[in-house]
């Protein structure tokens, strides 16, 4: 699976690099934070919600701390999916590398 790190994917959002962020996490740890223009589909919710997704798109998956996102990142792959990335350490490493002012749990 190939991997994103947060200065990457911040490199690349700054750019305009056209990606989808795809944030699996629970709606309630969204609430807590997210990146900027993230989808948020909950990795239980994935399979039946595939279709929001386009074959074509990169695709960033990121969860808390990337264990989820991984698992989710796989799922897209055996589907069909050829551009997707994996977030390294998740939002946790996003806060932490990127942007320290975001809430965190």
């Amino acid at each position: 699976m190939q991997e994103i790190t947060p200065r990457e994917l911040k490199a690349r959002l700054n750019r305009g690099d056209r990606l989808v962020l795809l944030d699996v996490r629970q709606d309630w740890e969204t609430r807590i934070c997210q990146i900027d223009g993230s989808l948020n589909i909950p990795l239980d919710q994935l399979g039946s919600r595939m279709a929001e997704l386009g074959a074509g798109e990169e695709i960033v998956v990121y969860c808390h701390h990337g264990m989820r996102s991984l698992a989710a990142a796989g799922a897209l792959s055996k589907r069909g999916f050829k551009k997707v990335l994996n977030l390294t350490g998740g939002i946790a490493a996003w806060a932490h590398e990127v942007d320290p002012a975001m809430n965190q749990y």
